[in-house]
Formats: structure tokens, C-alpha cells, sequence
């Protein structure tokens, strides 16, 4: 007796249903008029899943603009299968309101969320609650629009393990079921990853333990208890990124504070926040203005053919001595032909001449700086991306209050510029990064640092959430340590002590610690059983702990190198993750050709089974 193919989808979040969007439109060239059973797992619901689920607080905001965000292809994306164009989150919000979509009231259950639907514009940030409507719809419709035969189970669950051998069905076990879920295929595409504390960690709670203080480890900032913090009292947080954003938003407004007239008007309920990091400054804002005039034409000096010739050297990679000349030359590239060409009076020579020369210069060499420094003139007009990543080296200061008055400064000027512009370089330097980052997933892991680098420039937090930043710091609840931050332990006193590289000599201390931060990707550390079975199974990893799988199709690779033929992984925590949660349109998105890839794999590997080219009765 025939039997249904079957395909089970660990993870119900965008990515899962992004790739649910790429079988139904792969399927009518590659599975047509062939029965398919698709299970998807996960204990949220789809669409959503935990990230960007609707039980969260409403006052959290997406990290993009509206008119930023789409989960469709269009022409400018790499794929072999068909473009299915959709709406961009604000255009689908338009059509809402406009009554070409409508929604039920169980997709949006509370009036100030379906207010904010109707009242979204391109340029709002809206809030993840809403971005999980959007969602949910782009599943449905995904779902939709698979053909007849193609049916979809939500198992609501967590799958905890995959078991079976590289030729035959494989077995999915969901937390307390007592049978698995039988597949032909297996996509894990779980996203982020939660982790057992690093050694470090460990040491900080077994001394907050011993001493009754309160550390908070890396987390997902929307899933921590913060009830443990006090109010009035000072919380050292090592961490400025968007992990940090989200804390200062639950602990202030989240606690009753409010905004008026540009000044924060404190509850009386929140904790004095100290915060420090590396580089002890925020990540760069958003840019707040839309693209004018001619885009660069990119990539250009980090295309498909420099990452070929960087992987068949046969070297193991060092990121900073082989990848980063390319990718610097790669930015600067972008930099100046936004400058020359939208800016020229701020430039001495000819761009023909100047691209060619450019061209030309080793990427590495002397030669690129004096070209640079002969042509354009003020130095505030040159990209020095050692200088971006590390803005307060060799700045000191006298104080802590010293360092209040000189932080607001920077914060203040990161914001004027970034939604200046004049200062239009900037978006292609950003333009410039989105494009690095899609050539360079084809090398796998090439460690945090670039991950980092590219968070801190070009996923940033909305400019209202930096002037929401200078207001706490004016009223006291918000208080900055400085770069090159160190935390101490103090078994003496009991208590933990921060200090800085910015004002040396000086320290505060405080009774709890917060790492506003998001655990590190790690298959040896990821609290996810399913993720440490396929480890123990024999799926490689990487020496920083990403799961390896194949750039081209997603297929989990093994120790001896070789895909597994019947599982995939899809995400942030694979060699082929790809930079920012969604896609802007127009820009290629590499998670877009990610996904038809793998389903055009997944889709002929089944083709293949139900016409008896393969194990199916396996």
C-alpha cells in the first residue's frame, strides 16, 4: 500500500514559514499533482513563533521600519524558482486599511493593535506585536497557496530529538509524546538558541548565590524575569546592543515612567541602569531618511568570484588577515561613489579616474589611503571603519559625570547624522554591508566579530529609542560606564564592581549584574536537546559552535563532510545564517535564495521517493 510523503518543519517562526512559502512555489514545477504531508512543529503558533509571538509587551518595537520588512521575493533576489511577490509590511497594512485585506478579530484581538495597523505608515517602527499579525497572515497565505494534495499539521510541541538512519525515514519525538512523527524529510528551523551559561557565568551566579545579589545571565530580554531588580537601586549591564534596548524599555516605561515633551518622567519604580560594554557605546541608529539618485553597483569587489578564489585557496580562512581587506574595500567602494556622485563638491578628482585607481589598489596597501586622502579633502568625509568600530579609543575621561556629559554628546551626533542627507554615505556604506553579508555566508563560519560589526552599523536601534536613551540619562535612570568595560567580583564586600577603560581609576558597584545579551550560538552549550542529539548524531560544528551544513541547499553536513540526505537546517544558528531577522525589498535577501534552495532540494528529493527512485517504504 502507497503511503504519503511526509516533510516535518522544526519551528514555526519566519524561517519555517518562509520555506513553507518556497514549497508552494517550487511544488507546481517539481511535485505536482503528488500528495505531501507537511508537519510543522512548535509550541507557538505559527508564523510567529517565539520571537516575535503576540504574547509579549506591547510596548516593544521591531528593530526596522515598516516599509523595511517583507517576507516575498522579488526580481532582485538570486533564486531558481518562481518570484511570488507579496506586500511589504506597511503596503499590507495599507491594504488593511484601505479594506483590500481583511482580518479577523481573532488575528487581531485588542483595538489598540488594530489601530495601529490602520494608522502605520513606511516610516513608523512598529511594535513586534504587530509584526506577529503580519505574520501569521504571510502563513496563512503560504499555506494557501500550496497545491491540492499538499495538506499542513501544527503539532504543538516541542521536538526534542531525530533519530533514524542517512537512508531511511527519520523520527521526530515531541516532548511527552510516546510515538514520533514519522518523516521522509527533516528542516529544523528553530532560530535563535537558548545555552547553558559559559564558564564565566557560571562563577558570576555561584557568587550571586553565595552572596544574595541578583546576575541575570545572556537571555532573550523579553523572556527574563526582571521583577528581581529593585527599584532604586544601581544594576551594572554589560551589553549595549538591541538586547540592551529592550531591558531599558521593560524597566522604565514597562514600570509606569513616561515621556513628555522629550523628558522622561520617572515612576519611582525603577533601578539606576550602569551601562558599559566593549565598545561602550550604542549601535549606530537607523538612518531616517529613503535612498535618492544612483545606487552603487554592487557587490563589486566582494562578488561571487572573490569568494570562490578565498575557498579554493584550501587555507583555513583568518577573517581579518584574508576577508576584511575585501570587504573593507568592498564598503569604501560604496562609500565613495555615494560621495562622488551625490556629493562631488567634496571631492578633488574625477570618479572615472579615481574607480579606476581604486580599482587597481591593493586592498591591503598603502596606496588605497593616499588615493583616498588626495581626493577627498576632509577627513570627515573618509570611511575609517576602525575608527567606527572603536569610537572611544584613547578617549578618557576625569569622572563618571565627566563621561555623562561627553556620551550624550556622541549620542546626540550619531542621530543628527543619521538622519541627515547629507551624510547619504552612510546608507550606502549600509547598502554596502547587506551585500558583503550575502557573499559571505558561501564561507560558513568566519566567527562573531563581522556578525558583530555588521549589528552595530547596520542593525541598530530606531532613532526614537536613542532619544528616549538621552532622556533617562537626564533624569538620572540611566548612567553611562564608558568602553573596554571590566566586572568584578568582590567576595569581600559582596558585591559586583564595573568599571571602564574610559575613566580610569574609578568603579561603581552594585548588587545586581545584567548581560544585556543574547546567548551565543553554540551546539556544545545550546539548551535545545534536539540540536545536542544531531551533534552526538554526527552533525559538524564549527569551532565557534554553528551547526555546518551545505551553502547551496541547507543540508546538514556531517563530520566526514558529506550532507545528510535527509535533514536540513534553516537559521541563525547554522554556518549559513544570514544577517538581520527580515528582508528589506530590493536587496537580494540571501535568506530568500536559502530557502528556495532548500526547497527545490527537498521538493525533488520527495519527487524522487514517491516515484520509486528512492527508500520511500524505507
Amino acid at each position: 500500500m502507497s503511503r504519503t510523503p511526509a516533510l516535518v518543519v522544526i519551528g514555526a517562526g519566519p524561517r519555517g514559514t518562509g520555506l513553507i512559502e518556497r514549497i508552494a512555489a517550487n511544488a507546481p514545477g517539481l511535485y505536482e499533482g503528488r500528495p505531501l504531508d507537511i508537519h510543522l512543529v512548535d509550541p507557538h503558533p505559527p508564523g510567529g513563533g517565539r520571537i516575535w509571538r503576540h504574547d509579549q509587551s506591547p510596548l516593544l518595537w521591531m528593530n526596522s521600519m515598516a516599509e523595511d520588512v517583507t517576507m516575498f521575493t522579488d526580481d532582485t533576489v538570486r533564486l531558481e524558482g518562481p518570484v511570488r511577490p507579496g506586500p511589504a509590511l506597511h503596503t499590507w497594512a495599507a491594504d488593511i486599511r484601505d479594506g483590500r485585506l481583511k482580518l479577523s478579530d481573532e488575528a487581531v484581538p485588542e483595538p489598540e493593535l488594530h489601530s495601529e495597523i490602520k494608522g502605520l505608515k513606511g516610516q513608523d517602527f512598529p511594535s513586534r506585536r504587530l509584526q506577529s499579525v503580519y505574520l501569521r497572515w504571510v502563513h496563512e497565505q503560504a499555506v494557501a497557496a500550496l497545491p491540492e494534495g499538499v495538506t499542513v499539521h501544527w503539532h504543538r510541541g516541542r521536538a526534542v530529538r531525530v533519530s533514524g538512519s542517512r537512508e531511511g525515514r527519520q523520527s521526530v519525538w515531541l516532548e511527552g509524546a510516546d510515538k514520533p512523527l514519522l518523516a521522509d524529510l527533516v528542516a529544523v528551523t528553530i532560530g535563535h538558541l537558548d545555552a547553558e551559561p559559559e564558564p564565566e557565568q557560571v562563577e558570576l551566579a555561584d557568587f550571586a548565590g553565595r552572596h544574595g545579589l541578583v546576575h541575570l545571565p545572556p537571555d532573550f530580554t523579553a523572556d527574563t524575569d526582571l521583577t528581581a531588580l529593585p527599584a532604586g537601586e544601581p544594576v551594572i549591564v554589560r551589553g549595549f546592543g538591541l538586547a540592551f534596548v529592550d531591558l531599558m524599555v521593560l524597566l522604565t516605561e514597562g514600570r509606569g515612567g513616561r515621556y513628555e515633551n522629550g523628558e522622561y518622567e520617572p515612576s519611582g519604580r525603577e533601578p539606576v541602569l550602569h551601562i558599559g560594554s566593549r565598545r561602550g557605546v550604542p549601535y549606530h541608529s537607523k538612518i531616517g531618511y529613503a535612498w535618492q539618485g544612483e545606487r552603487p553597483p554592487l557587490p563589486r569587489f566582494l562578488g561571487p568570484d572573490r569568494i570562490e578564489a578565498l575557498l579554493k585557496t584550501g587555507e583555513p580562512l583568518d577573517f581579518r588577515r584574508d576577508v576584511w581587506p575585501h570587504v573593507d574595500k568592498e564598503l569604501g567602494y560604496a562609500h565613495y561613489h555615494r560621495l562622488f556622485t551625490a556629493h562631488p563638491e567634496r571631492t578633488t578628482a574625477d570618479w572615472h579616474d579615481f574607480e579606476a585607481k581604486y580599482a587597481a589598489a591593493d586592498p591591503a596597501g598603502p596606496e588605497l589611503s593616499a588615493l583616498v586622502a588626495a581626493a577627498v579633502p576632509d577627513p570627515a568625509d573618509r570611511l575609517d571603519l576602525e575608527a567606527l568600530d572603536r569610537p572611544l579609543d584613547g578617549v578618557r575621561h576625569p569622572s563618571y559625570d565627566s563621561l555623562q556629559e561627553g556620551m550624550r554628546a556622541y549620542i546626540s551626533a550619531d542621530l543628527e547624522r543619521r538622519h541627515d542627507p547629507g551624510h547619504s554615505p552612510d546608507l550606502a556604506v549600509f547598502l554596502g554591508l547587506l551585500s558583503a553579508y550575502g557573499q559571505l555566508i558561501r564561507l560558513g563560519d568566519i566567527g562573531g566579530w563581522w556578525h558583530g560589526f555588521f549589528s552595530y552599523l547596520a542593525s541598530g536601534p530606531p532613532g526614537p529609542r536613542l532619544h528616549q536613551l538621552l532622556a533617562l540619562s537626564r533624569a538620572g535612570v540611566v548612567r553611562f560606564l564608558g568602553a573596554g568595560m571590566t566586572v568584578e567580583a568582590d567576595e569581600r564586600r559582596g558585591v559586583f564592581r564595573a568599571g571602564s577603560a574610559t575613566v580610569p581609576g574609578e568603579s561603581i558597584e552594585a548588587r545586581a549584574l545584567v548581560e544585556a545579551r543574547l546567548p551565543d550560538p553554540s551546539l556544545e552549550r545550546t539548551r535545545s536537546s534536539l540540536l545536542r542529539e544531531l551533534y552526538e548524531d554526527g552533525a559538524a560544528a564549527t569551532d565557534t559552535g554553528l551547526l555546518s551544513v551545505d551553502p547551496d541547499d541547507g543540508r546538514i553536513l556531517g563530520r566526514d563532510g558529506h550532507p545528510h540526505p535527509r535533514r536540513f537546517a534553516l537559521g541563525p544558528f547554522t554556518t549559513a545564517r544570514a544577517g538581520g531577522a527580515f528582508t528589506r525589498p530590493r536587496t537580494g535577501g540571501p535568506a530568500f535564495r536559502q530557502n528556495d534552495a532548500t526547497a527545490r532540494t527537498a521538493l525533488a528529493l520527495l519527487r524522487d521517493l514517491a516515484c520509486g527512485d528512492g527508500p520511500l517504504g524505507a
